[in-house]
C-alpha cells in the first residue's frame, strides 16, 4: 500500500481577501498565468501530486436577493475558466498533474471530452477531470434553467455524461494513427467509429474528430458524499475527494464508498479518497495562531452571509430571530439543494426540532465559512502528526487535497516547503512522480 499523496486546491486563491493578505503577489494579481506558473514549479519540486481547480460560474446573488456583497468582498468571485491556466502551467513543470472542473448539470459531454482530449496532450497526459452535479441557483441561472434539477437526476445526467464521454474518448483506437509518409495514409478508417449514442439527456454521433491522447481518458474525480453521489463514483470514479474535518463521515464515507465499489465489482483497495483538508501551517505554533488571528478580520456579516447562502441556496439574511433547524432542511429542499454543507452539519449534531437562534446560526456560520472547523492548524511536525493520524483512521488509500487561507502564494508555498518535506522525511508520502502519466503517479 503506498503513503499518501498531496493534491493543492487553487479553486479560490484570490477571494475571501487572499488577494490582499500579507505574503501575496506585489506587481501581480489575478488573473496573470505567472502566478500559477511559478506557483506550479514550486508545488512540483516539493513533489505534490496535483493542483486542482474547482469552479462555478454563477456570482453568490442569494444573500439578499443580489451580487452586490460577493462582488464587493471578492466572496467565491471572480472566477475564470482556468483551462488556459493549465495549459500555461504544464509548459513549465514535467510531472505535477492538473485537475478541471465541469458541470455535468450544464455542459455538453461533446465539448467537454474534446476540450480534455486536447488537455491531455497538451500536458503530456496530466490531466484529472472533475466532474460535478451543479448544486447552486446562480450558476443554473447562466445556462438558461430557472431551478436547478432534482437531485438525483443531476446525478443520473452525470452517469450519461460520463458513459458519453468516455465512448468519445475510445472512438478513435490508440493505433489508429498510421501516418505512412510513403504512401500519404494518414489513419485504419475500421479504428475510427462513431458512438451513436441516443440517450434520456444526449443524442451524441461521434467520433471525436481527436488523436487518442496520452491517458486515452482523463482521470475521472468526483466529490459526491450523498448516498446518490458515492453510488456515482463507485461506478466511474478513478479518485474520489471527500470532506476531511470530521473523522466519523470520513469513516462513513470511506466504508459506505467501498460497498458500493463491491456492488459495482471493482477493487476497493484501488479507488483512493482524497480529503479536503485546510492547513495553516507556520514555523512555530504561535506563527500559525497569527496567520489564523489575520484572516479572521476579513470576515464580516455580508461575506458571512454571501458565502453561506451562495453555497447553501438559502438567503439567511431573512433568518427569524428563532427557528426550528428543520426549516432550512425544508427551503434547502424547496430550492432543490442538497442539505449539505453547515446545514448537514448542523443537522447531524441537533434534531430537527431543535429551536436555533440567528445568532447561534451565525456563530456557526462564521466557523464553517472560514473554513476554522476543518482547519489543521500548527508547525509542520504537528500538522503532519495530524494528517499521518488521521490518514491512518480513514483507511489509508488517497490522501489530501490542501487548501490554504492565507494570501497567494505564501499560503501554499508554506505547504510545499515546510510541510511536505516534514512528510516526505518520515516516510509518509507516496513515491515521488514514478509514472508518467497523472493517473501512474496518482495510484495507490
Amino acid at each position: 500500500m503506498s503513503g499518501m499523496h498531496l493534491a493543492f486546491d487553487l479553486s479560490f486563491t484570490h477571494t475571501e481577501g487572499r488577494w490582499a493578505r500579507r505574503g501575496s503577489w506585489v506587481g501581480r494579481d489575478f488573473p496573470d498565468p505567472r502566478m500559477y506558473m511559478e506557483l506550479a514549479q514550486t508545488a512540483e519540486r516539493a513533489g505534490i501530486g496535483m493542483l486542482f481547480f474547482g469552479d462555478g460560474t454563477g456570482i453568490p446573488d442569494t444573500w439578499r436577493g443580489s451580487i452586490d456583497a460577493a462582488v464587493e468582498w471578492g466572496v467565491q468571485w471572480p472566477r475564470h475558466d482556468m483551462s488556459p491556466i493549465i495549459a500555461a502551467m504544464s509548459t513549465v513543470t514535467d510531472h505535477i498533474g492538473f485537475g478541471l472542473t465541469y458541470s455535468s448539470t450544464f455542459m455538453h459531454p461533446f465539448y467537454v471530452a474534446r476540450l480534455l482530449n486536447s488537455l491531455d496532450h497538451v500536458t503530456g497526459g496530466r490531466i484529472a477531470f472533475n466532474v460535478v452535479a451543479s448544486t447552486r441557483g446562480a450558476d443554473a441561472a447562466n445556462y438558461g434553467f430557472d431551478q436547478l434539477m432534482a437531485h438525483d437526476m443531476r446525478y443520473e445526467r452525470m452517469e450519461e455524461f460520463i458513459d458519453v464521454c468516455q465512448a468519445l474518448w475510445r472512438s478513435v483506437d490508440t493505433d489508429a494513427i498510421v501516418r505512412d509518409r510513403q504512401t500519404g495514409r494518414f489513419a485504419d478508417p475500421a479504428k475510427v467509429r462513431a458512438i451513436h449514442h441516443h440517450g434520456k439527456f444526449f443524442d451524441v454521433q461521434g467520433p471525436l474528430p481527436s488523436v487518442p491522447s496520452p491517458q486515452v481518458a482523463p482521470m475521472l474525480v468526483q466529490a459526491g458524499n450523498s448516498p446518490r453521489g458515492i453510488a456515482a463514483s463507485a461506478r466511474f470514479a478513478d479518485l474520489v475527494f471527500g470532506f476531511g474535518g470530521s473523522l466519523p463521515s470520513q469513516q462513513r464515507h470511506r466504508t459506505m464508498l467501498d460497498e458500493a465499489l463491491k456492488e459495482e465489482g471493482r477493487d476497493p483497495s484501488q479507488v483512493g479518497i482524497l480529503w479536503a483538508t485546510q492547513v495553516i501551517v507556520g514555523r512555530t505554533m504561535d506563527e500559525a495562531k497569527a496567520r489564523r488571528d489575520e484572516v479572521l478580520t476579513f470576515w464580516s456579516e455580508d461575506a458571512v452571509g454571501a458565502f453561506l447562502s451562495h453555497n447553501a441556496g438559502i438567503d439567511f439574511s431573512k433568518l427569524p430571530a428563532s427557528f426550528p433547524l428543520g426549516e432550512l432542511k425544508r427551503q434547502a429542499a424547496e430550492a432543490r439543494a442538497t442539505p449539505g454543507g453547515l446545514i448537514g452539519t448542523l443537522l447531524a449534531e441537533h434534531s430537527e426540532d431543535y429551536q436555533m437562534s440567528r445568532t447561534e446560526f451565525f456563530e456557526h456560520g462564521w466557523r464553517s465559512a472560514t473554513g476554522m472547523d476543518h482547519t489543521v492548524l500548527g508547525d509542520p511536525v504537528t500538522v503532519a502528526d495530524a494528517l499521518e493520524e488521521n490518514f491512518a483512521a480513514t483507511g489509508a488509500r488517497g490522501g489530501y487535497m490542501l487548501s490554504s487561507p492565507l494570501a497567494m502564494p505564501s499560503g501554499l508555498a508554506d505547504l510545499a516547503e515546510l510541510l511536505a518535506p516534514e512528510l516526505r522525511r518520515r516516510g509518509a508520502l507516496a513515491a515521488r512522480y514514478p509514472g508518467r502519466t497523472l493517473r501512474e503517479n496518482l495510484a495507490i
